[in-house]
């Protein structure tokens, strides 16, 4: 059997009641902070965009474009909303896919949910699987073969994996699907820090909306007879099949998965970490720093680190900038970020003063850690040095349930209601009792303000 006939029966096969209780949390935790990150990119116009030609384009249906009041047809709603849930750059990852996996699965999951009435149960196990499929394709890529890191190379067969199981598509299908959704995936070979084009402040970021569409397209062309070359998968020159068609006793890989507090590129995170520690150690204003060099890893100095970012995009890939708004604005002002701090002289100029270094030693532990060290340097010639530190939010400094609660009361509060967040809230811990109803349910509420 090929790697996607083999990972589509255990996709199949796997029973929604043996999700280990460790991944349930975690797909409920999940859900919770991708709704935190479609929430605060809604209104980014990449994603005022989708949803326009999405209109345009794809039609009405029963799947809701979230807490807008509004529905289209599954496919077109959950374009929507994994392009608000990308676009902020604030929704989860996994270090060893080095990619964004809620940002697809979790809009798919939800969208077919919402048309189907799944039970919770199913629900749960179909995001744990999705992520399982995904991410374990990302992780066998061979990166000698496959020269771009962006998720959307690889996020469209989680949406495959999420959408088949809620739909009881059968196995053969499910394989079809999983081969044509590699073939149709977005190239995605310019953009972005591992692309060749330069201009990566723009809207396609890492392509994940769109794999999406393709896998979701994929999964009905195949129910209807359409093929894709089984054998993509078992190539070892670009994949890894041992690791993909691996035993799916305890479909885990959702549990390993990292969490955002700040809407930026993960590669900026463990410098801002580092950041908030010094600043906790000395008492320090902003005039009073002359200087801040950050040691970190190679991938980080290959973003496109604007010190003055013309569009939020920009922001989310400037090393620099994100440092500049930290010691101006506050480390609260990246969750999120906004247009806010476009354009502003004073963030520009601390951004000219951030140097950014290669630590070799930081660099070897990449891509299983993502590390960094900072020193500020002051104007009456004092430097203090961080610890080289980890960023908040993976498996060593975990982002746990009330943590999150809290990512999310924050960063919507001027989108949401606190009674909003409340019904949001009750939602998935009704979910977490075996009842979505109520959750499905305020997804199609208009709650933004």
């Amino acid at each position: 059997m090929y790697a996607t006939q083999i990972l589509a029966d255990h996709l199949m096969a796997y029973p929604s009641a043996a999700l280990p209780a460790e991944a349930r949390q975690s797909a409920l935790c999940c859900i919770l902070d991708a709704v935190t990150a479609a929430v605060v990119g809604s209104e980014i116009g990449g994603a005022q965009v989708a949803r326009a030609i999405a209109r345009q384009e794809f039609g009405v249906g029963r799947a809701p474009i979230w807490f807008t009041g509004e529905s289209m047809g599954t496919t077109a709603a959950a374009f929507c909303n994994a392009a608000s849930a990308s676009a902020l750059d604030f929704d989860d990852g996994h270090r060893g896919a080095r990619g964004h996996p809620g940002a697809a699965v979790i809009p798919v999951a939800l969208s077919v949910a919402c048309e189907t009435d799944a039970p919770a149960d199913d629900i749960l196990a179909a995001v744990a699987l999705g992520y399982e499929a995904g991410i374990r394709i990302a992780i066998s890529q061979n990166p000698g073969a496959i020269k771009s890191r962006q998720s959307g190379r690889w996020t469209g067969y989680g949406a495959v994996a999420a959408a088949g199981r809620l739909y009881g598509t059968n196995p053969a299908a499910l394989a079809q699907a999983l081969s044509i959704a590699g073939v149709l995936a977005p190239n995605q070979e310019a953009n972005g820090s591992s692309g060749y084009a330069k201009c990566t402040g723009n809207d396609v970021k890492e392509g994940i909306a769109w794999s999406v569409v393709t896998g979701l397209l994929a999964l009905q062309l195949a129910e209807r007879g359409f093929t894709g070359p089984l054998d993509l998968l078992d190539h070892r020159s670009h994949f890894d099949p041992s690791v993909i068609a691996a035993s799916f006793e305890q479909p885990m890989e959702i549990s390993n998965v990292y969490f955002k507090p700040y809407s930026c590129c993960r590669y900026i995170h463990p410098a801002l970490d580092a950041l908030t520690a010094v600043c906790r150690r000395i008492d320090v204003t902003p005039e009073k720093i002359v200087s801040v060099d950050v040691h970190t890893f190679q991938w980080a100095l290959r973003l496109a680190n604007s010190h003055s970012p013309k569009t939020v995009t920009d922001i989310q890939y400037s090393l620099p900038y994100c440092i500049a708004i930290a010691v101006i604005d506050g480390i609260a002002a990246l969750a999120p970020i906004s247009e806010a701090q476009l354009a502003r002289p004073d963030l520009c100029d601390f951004a000219r003063s951030v140097r950014l270094l290669v630590d070799r030693e930081i660099d070897g532990r990449f891509p299983t850690e993502t590390l960094a060290y900072l020193s500020l340097h002051t104007s009456d010639g004092t430097t203090v040095t961080s610890d080289v530190t980890a960023p908040r939010g993976d498996k060593a400094r975990p982002m746990d349930w009330d943590e999150l609660v809290e990512k999310f009361r924050a960063a919507t509060r001027k989108k949401l209601s606190s009674k909003m967040q409340r019904t949001i809230l009750n939602g998935l811990l009704a979910m977490n009792r075996g009842d979505a109803a109520p959750f499905l349910q305020c997804l199609r509420m208009p709650l933004i303000q």
